[in-house]
């Protein structure tokens, strides 16, 4: 849920905190006090564009920030994944904030928990959390793509559409590697020359792995021979060879301590550490006595050690970048050239999986078409009933399914809602509907019948109640308030009957301070709600009064 929303320099707000409760949320006030601004804040955060006109006279920056919490443990999974893709912070304590700013000099940021991210990463997030409905569209039921993702969420038919989604990535592999095997002749040769170069030109190299690093170490060493040979002289001479050699003085050392231990049993542990420091040193004279012995002052050696270092180097820049990276590709080379080399069969083969693929398709997209055939009817005719109880008394809804040309990851049928309001007037994809009063309505009864199903946590309605009055805006009242039971729902409402049915109820008023404009938020109880409703109802007399107690009473049986 929207827990808060602040807002600062944004048109006629200065600065303003709007605390958000659970279930369904009321937004009131005359028109032209500032209501619209409110769902403009909401609808930068969700990446609309911004207008730098919006910023308050006198400010040079404005900025929205709203913090939700995010009470399902698989919508949280779902937003810290989408979080981690694009580099941000995940979320802690199920807590979500997200954060807009931008300047009268055109400077845009946005930020989620902290972190600096794009628009359309913002817009990717707030995709997933919240559906505006009214003239600020942002309305993920007009997509077909979405409307065929419900179809099948409310007939629970994921399990279908998942083995569609299966077998359509497979036939895709087959395709694209048949596709990289159809050549023409000439395209054939050049591919076979270039594959069979580089397999020659690795396998040849015989390379072994980390093998740069020690031919680079070798070839250093070898530059060097003479001057490492004259230290590993005088390392040998001081160690072993002089008069007085270090292994010779502790050997010295060792004979006096045995000695002082016959009279001195405590001295154990020097000898100890003197024998250590007597092989440790015999060990290093070891070290360099060999590696010296394997330093090559022959030139020819030299030249041989730099030819393999320069193969090496020119292969790590060919094919990888290291040693390793040049054996894989040699390996999956190899395979290519086979392949290629034995076109034929191998496309002959290709052939017979990629006709099993099709038929693994057809026949998945089949099983879930006859699936959403038997649904698609009784869904629709849910809606329209739904409808009828919000105004449309004769309205017709239904959900057309019609094939495609071949199926795809979703199957094979485009899904499309189909809205007629009125009889006589033909059957329009919901997505052609061009009054907002009318496409609100619809929304309504749509998301009504699929609430358990959709996802879209957060739900704003506005102009809900446009050319609506009397029973039907009591009916809209009482849709939103039970789509507030599986949702955050928030509605701009001019209609008293639809205000009454809010579980929490603000007010939004314009007062002019210091003479400024600014506009307030007010949440609203007891009497003072009654008079907001009295208000809207004509104005506050005993009569409105008493009306809009009664309405309030009603709305809360």
């Amino acid at each position: 849920m929207l827990v808060s929303l602040r807002i600062r320099n944004l048109a006629l707000i200065e600065d303003l905190t709007w605390e958000l409760g659970p279930g369904f949320n009321i937004l009131t006030g005359e028109t032209g006090a500032g209501k619209s601004i409110l769902i403009d804040a909401l609808s930068l955060l969700l990446g609309e564009r911004a207008d730098k006109t919006l910023i308050r006279t006198g400010a040079d920056a404005c900025s929205v920030e709203a913090e939700i919490h995010l009470q399902d443990k698989a919508r949280l999974k779902q937003i810290d994944g989408v979080l981690e893709e694009m580099g941000a912070e995940p979320c802690e304590s199920q807590t979500l904030l997200l954060k807009r700013t931008f300047s009268t000099t055109g400077t845009n940021r946005q930020f989620i928990n902290g972190s600096p991210i794009t628009l359309q990463g913002l817009k990717s997030v707030g995709d997933l959390l919240v559906d505006v409905h009214g003239p600020h569209d942002h309305q993920s039921l007009l997509a077909t793509e979405k409307q065929a993702e419900l179809l099948d969420a409310y007939g629970k038919l994921e399990p279908l559409r998942m083995a569609c989604t299966t077998a359509h990535r497979a036939l895709r592999e087959i395709e694209q590697e048949r596709a990289s095997l159809e050549l023409s002749e000439t395209e054939r040769e050049q591919r076979l020359s270039l594959l069979q170069h580089q397999v020659d030109e690795i396998q040849s190299a015989n390379l072994q792995p980390d093998e740069d690093v020690r031919v680079e170490n070798d070839y250093r060493a070898a530059s060097h021979a003479q001057h490492i040979l004259e230290q590993a002289g005088i390392i040998t001479n001081l160690l072993n060879d002089s008069e007085n050699a270090v292994l010779s003085q502790l050997a010295q050392i060792e004979r006096a301590l045995t000695t002082w231990q016959r009279m001195d049993d405590s001295i154990a542990d020097a000898e100890t550490l003197n024998r250590q420091a007597i092989s440790q040193l015999q060990e290093l004279l070891e070290t360099v006595q060999a590696r010296g012995e394997r330093v090559d002052l022959d030139p020819a050696q030299l030249r041989q050690l730099e030819d393999r270092l320069n193969l090496v180097q020119s292969l790590k820049r060919k094919y990888g970048g290291t040693v390793e990276n040049v054996i894989t590709f040699g390996t999956k080379v190899t395979a290519q050239l086979a392949a290629l080399e034995g076109r034929t069969e191998f496309l002959a083969a290709l052939g017979q999986r990629e006709k099993a693929a099709k038929a693994t398709l057809e026949k998945a997209a089949t099983d879930l078409s006859k699936a959403r055939r038997k649904i698609a009817g009784p869904l629709g005719e849910k809606i329209s009933q739904e409808l009828r109880a919000l105004g449309f008394d004769k309205a017709l809804f239904q959900i057309e399914l019609s094939p495609l040309g071949q199926p795809g990851s979703a199957g094979g049928d485009h899904v499309e809602f189909i809205f007629a309001p009125n009889p006589g007037e033909a059957a329009r994809p919901l997505r052609a509907i061009a009054s907002s009063g009318e496409m609100a309505r619809v929304m309504l009864a749509v998301k009504t019948t699929l609430a358990e199903v959709d996802e879209i946590p957060i739900l704003i309605f506005d102009e809900v109640d446009a050319n609506v009055g009397g029973e039907t805006a009591a009916q809209v009242g009482k849709k939103l308030r039970g789509l507030g039971r599986s949702h955050q729902v928030l509605c701009i409402t001019h209609l008293p009957q639809v205000a009454a049915h809010g579980q929490s109820h603000f007010a939004v008023e314009k007062k002019i301070k210091q003479q400024r404009t600014l506009t307030e938020l007010t949440s609203l109880e007891g009497a003072a709600r009654q008079r907001e409703v009295a208000r809207m109802l004509g104005g506050q007399t005993e009569a409105s009064l008493a009306l809009a107690k009664s309405l309030l009473v009603e709305a809360g049986k």
